[in-house]
């Protein structure tokens, strides 16, 4: 969905298959608590509660729902495609409308169990949670979405009169469906524009002016929390004329930790890739790949040319891994150990280029992360810059099998043999 919305508003840049491995630092949290977060701001959603054991499930039912005789159960995963998604212990599909006596039972089924969807990839996440809903009687439902326009410079709002199927195939049949309305971000989300949305959404029995507060609010919430995505698919009118968020996914900016420290600590690591979370605990800039060839680098820039001089010489990189200008010792060896943590590695490429971040340092790193680390892999060390020659000596006084080499094609060419060996 993140693909098709920047297609969108910006084709040049949705390179086919570049997407796939993309990963964007930006923090995404639970439906749950995205309904939570809405509700604050008035935004009408179901009435719902997670919950995180088969006792809790009855807690909830007792409860919250006493008096429902159905209900959605809905597994909590960070990842699009639930409903079509497939457990590993065989059972079907991650959101279920089940009679309440069938909750605990269906809720069993998910809770601690591994979720693959089209999203997840082929290691599918666990479910810590299930979330519970009231079964709500929708009349309509449409697609509604504010993301951040590079085109525009500011918010983009996308409506269409259909939803609740894939706005992909529905954005290819009926491209004239889909409405797009940029906010100024100055002036705000004026009267106009609300209405346009609305008109976009062509609600067949909500309140007119309802509906526009509601979109107004939703725009307030995508300001004021720095969202870099909102999108609620589908977002829906009842029988009793109300327009719900019925399912949401919101995504924040990571820049804006600092001043959203409770929406921040609403973060679940469990759902993230443990690589990642680990290198952001030691401050550093790493993504998960593919590849075998591990790569230690400084500067993003050098990181970039590092995977492209890797993949010309017939391998591929298994990380994006920048450890800054300042990175200390202590920084290198937690870098090691994220490297030396991913079976499929099969060789690593050290590439430093030394201006802030000294050789002799990187060095130093290297030799204390194989005293800590049972380095089973090759390891090719390419130094240039700054205390070079300190960095060189330490190398070959530690007695550490290494693979030196003298320039970036050398060292690319050592590792893809290393690695293939």
């Amino acid at each position: 969905m993140r693909g098709f919305l920047n297609k969108l508003v910006s084709r040049s840049l949705s390179v086919a298959g570049k997407w796939q491995h993309q990963q964007l630092r930006r923090l995404n949290i639970h439906e749950y608590q995205g309904a939570g977060l809405m509700g604050k701001y008035g935004i009408n959603v179901p009435k719902g509660v997670a919950v995180a054991s088969l006792h809790h499930v009855q807690k909830a039912l007792q409860y919250v729902f006493p008096s429902e005789s159905e209900l959605v159960v809905k597994s909590q995963v960070l990842a699009g495609g639930r409903g079509l998604g497939k457990f590993k212990n065989g059972f079907q599909g991650g959101v279920h409308i089940v009679k309440t006596d069938k909750v605990e039972e269906t809720a069993g089924k998910m809770l601690g169990q591994i979720l693959v969807t089209k999203q997840t990839g082929s290691q599918g996440k666990i479910v810590s949670k299930v979330y519970l809903c009231e079964k709500l009687s929708l009349v309509n439902e449409m697609y509604f979405a504010i993301m951040l326009d590079r085109t525009t410079a500011g918010p983009l709002i996308i409506a269409c009169k259909k939803g609740g199927t894939s706005i992909e195939d529905l954005a290819e049949k009926f491209p004239d469906l889909i409405i797009k309305v940029p906010i100024d971000v100055f002036k705000g989300i004026t009267d106009e524009d609300a209405v346009k949305v609305v008109d976009g959404l062509a609600p067949k029995v909500a309140d007119r002016n309802d509906s526009i507060e509601q979109v107004k609010k939703l725009y307030k919430l995508f300001c004021e929390s720095d969202c870099t995505l909102l999108e609620i698919n589908p977002i829906a009118e009842t029988s009793d004329k109300q327009l719900v968020a019925a399912d949401a996914k919101l995504n924040f900016d990571d820049n804006a930790a600092f001043r959203q420290k409770e929406i921040f600590a609403l973060r679940d690591p469990t759902q993230e890739d443990p690589r990642e979370v680990a290198a952001a605990k030691a401050d550093l800039n790493y993504i998960g790949l593919d590849g075998e060839i591990g790569c230690m680098v400084n500067g993003a820039g050098l990181a970039m040319a590092t995977m492209d001089i890797i993949k010309l010489h017939g391998g591929t990189p298994a990380n994006f891994l920048d450890v800054g200008g300042n990175a200390s010792e202590e920084q290198v060896v937690e870098a090691f150990k994220i490297l030396t943590s991913d079976d499929k590695v099969k060789a690593i490429l050290v590439n430093i280029f030394g201006g802030i971040m000294k050789c002799d340092v990187i060095a130093s790193g290297i030799v204390n992360a194989a005293k800590q680390v049972a380095l089973k892999v090759p390891v090719v060390v390419r130094l240039e810059g700054t205390n070079v020659d300190q960095g060189k000596r330490i190398l070959k006084e530690s007695g550490m099998a290494l693979i030196t080499a003298e320039d970036l094609d050398d060292a690319a060419e050592k590792a893809v043999k290393a690695s293939a060996s």
